[in-house]
């Protein structure tokens, strides 16, 4: 009794507690190989943490706090064994975007906001976990994010220049202040700034190029850390970052007032979908080599969990990293203990080298930024985009450059509403191709050949695509082309096999359309229904405005009940003779050079 009970308490609890499912996995073997892969994943976050919690405009030790807890959360609750979490480019510039419009970046009302923006993102994830709702990032088309984050990339090197060049640009300015700015004061550029600043950027191109598996900008930030002392950055004008603090995150309260919800409630929802888009596609494409099936639904459960128990804890808003997932799976990771070794290693690193930071010098991260920036834009997958589709085209454009001269959230929204455009856009003009007899085969095998001869009173079409209330007038504005090109062709047979939702417009338009026919003196004939389809016409009473009589099983069946009702005097005029039911009329037109040949049954 106990052992079949046991697989359903197993199956009952990992629900709740996904890393049940993995658990049994982790052997001694495992945990070795998890932990050189988390080491290596802890020394690779330990300059994007720093680069990325400037970009949130927040002190750099909040990157590496965030690095910290929401990994491990994501790796406990999520589905995937080799996503990891933390910060990343375009939540954090989206962190900045939404929170400096509130407070000054770095305050400590600017934090107090970030943790709330962070709870509220997660709550959000959360919830659509819940309702499993993870099926949503499908309809998020992959412009939209190519297109974000080459724009954010652009708004990252240009936030980062004024440090580059050692130049003073007010805070809080748009795009295009900022470029204009950054020229009329060019001439005010520090030399020693920049040097470092290049020297950090050619370093980490060159270790990228020559030495990818090293951790390149890590050895960059070092490099240009030595050249601001050789310089004396005490009298050269060179700010540092300072010393971290050497110690495990705080506790941390989120501002849950009314007044923060409504303000930053918006922005939350765009880092949400952001985030769950991120995670989501990271997680898909690291399982298509791993073989690992993800489960969208609980992959939002586990953001959703590490942004909320993260807000707690000194960390802003977490979502999948590429870079670190795919380091990750390439060191051999076998389970999410991989994701918890990074982030214990990552503890003790900054415990021992925090007071080194203090001789960071802010121009060499700037350089390492516009690295990551450059990083961020997919050249090859914009111009396969550009290549390829017009519509793809729109909205990767529409989205970049909503990205970099309107709200970032706002550019989401557009890039979201977009695609969700297109998609209605496809599945409201469903493929409606004419269906002839071959005559070649040996029964009533239904082809597409413009060069077959139709029946003069038949049109008979296969209908690809559901028939909801978005597809009606494409597809009665189909029907009455097709009578207007063949006024003749009265009868009007349905091959609905391709159907496979039909809704009450749909199902309104086959009766008004079906009524139009009977005007005419024809009619409409559905056959090769599917199941739900013929549901949903019963239930709605349809079926009695159609006229049972005139939905069939098969083809043949119907073809063979239509044929009965045909004008028989233009039946023996005619010389096509496409159906097997035409050979039983006696023919008594002109008889023709070249009979055509009829389909046999």
């Amino acid at each position: 009794m106990l052992s079949d009970a046991s697989p359903q308490c197993n199956v009952f609890w990992s629900r709740f507690f996904p890393f049940l499912r993995w658990w049994p996995q982790v052997h001694r073997e495992s945990l070795k190989v998890d932990f050189m892969a988390g080491l290596t994943g802890a020394v690779v976050v330990l300059p994007q943490g720093v680069a990325f919690a400037l970009i949130a405009g927040l002190p750099p030790i909040y990157g590496l706090y965030t690095a910290m807890v929401p990994p491990v959360i994501a790796a406990l609750f999520g589905s995937s064994r080799h996503l990891i979490s933390g910060p990343t480019t375009a939540i954090s510039i989206v962190v900045f975007a939404t929170v400096s419009k509130f407070a000054e970046p770095g305050s400590a009302q600017y934090i107090s906001m970030v943790f709330t923006l962070t709870f509220l993102a997660g709550a959000y994830q959360f919830a659509l976990g819940l309702a499993r709702m993870g099926a949503l990032v499908n309809f998020v088309s992959h412009s939209v994010v190519i297109g974000f984050t080459a724009g954010a990339a652009i708004l990252i090197a240009t936030s980062q220049l004024k440090h580059f060049f050692g130049i003073n640009i007010p805070p809080g300015e748009s795009f295009l202040h900022t470029w204009q700015d950054i020229f009329l004061q060019f001439h005010n550029a520090n030399p020693y700034v920049a040097a470092i600043a290049a020297v950090t950027l050619i370093s980490g191109v060159l270790f990228m190029r020559y030495k990818p598996r090293l951790p390149g900008m890590l050895f960059a930030m070092i490099i240009g850390s030595l050249l601001a002392a050789l310089l004396a950055y005490e009298t050269k004008g060179i700010k540092l970052i300072g010393e971290l603090p050497a110690h495990l995150p705080p506790f941390s309260a989120p501002d849950l007032s009314l007044k923060s919800i409504k303000a930053l409630g918006s922005g939350a929802l765009a880092i949400a979908m952001l985030g769950l888009v991120e995670a989501v596609s990271i997680a898909k494409s690291v399982a298509l080599k791993s073989g690992q099936r993800i489960d969208g639904s609980q992959e939002f459960m586990g953001q959703g969990l590490s942004n909320i128990v993260g807000s707690f804890f000194s960390s802003y808003a977490a979502s999948g990293s590429f870079t670190r997932s795919g380091i990750n799976y390439t060191a051999g990771a076998v389970t999410p203990m991989a994701a918890i070794f990074a982030a214990g290693a990552l503890v003790l690193i900054l415990l021992a080298v925090a007071p080194l930071a203090a001789h960071l010098p802010i121009a060499a991260m700037a350089g390492i930024l516009l690295i990551v920036a450059y990083r961020l834009i997919d050249f090859h997958h914009i111009a396969s985009i550009l290549r390829t589709s017009k519509r793809e085209t729109s909205v990767l454009l529409t989205t970049f450059f909503a990205t970099l001269f309107v709200e970032l959230e706002f550019a989401i929204y557009v890039g979201v509403m977009l695609s969700l455009v297109i998609y209605l856009m496809r599945t409201s003009r469903p493929g409606i191709v004419t269906r002839v007899p071959d005559p070649e085969s040996p029964g009533r095998h239904m082809v597409t050949d413009p060069k077959l001869p139709e029946c003069p009173q038949i049109k008979i079409v296969r209908v690809d695509g559901s028939l909801f209330f978005g597809a009606v007038d494409h597809v009665q504005n189909e029907f009455q082309r097709l009578a207007m090109q063949s006024p003749s062709q009265k009868h009007l047979l349905i091959i609905g096999n391709g159907i496979n939702f039909i809704d009450i417009g749909g199902a309104e338009m086959l009766v008004q359309e079906a009524k139009r026919r009977r005007a005419m003196g024809g009619g409409i004939y559905l056959s090769k229904v599917k199941e739900e389809v013929c549901s949903i016409l019963k239930r709605g009473r349809f079926v009695d405005q159609l006229g049972g009589e005139n939905i069939f099983v098969t083809k043949v069946d119907a073809i063979t009940s239509i044929f009965g009702r045909l004008d028989r005097s233009i039946c023996e005029r005619c010389d096509k003779r496409i159906f097997l039911e035409c050979q039983k009329v006696e023919y008594k037109g002109e008889k023709p050079l070249v009979a055509a040949k009829p389909a046999a049954a």
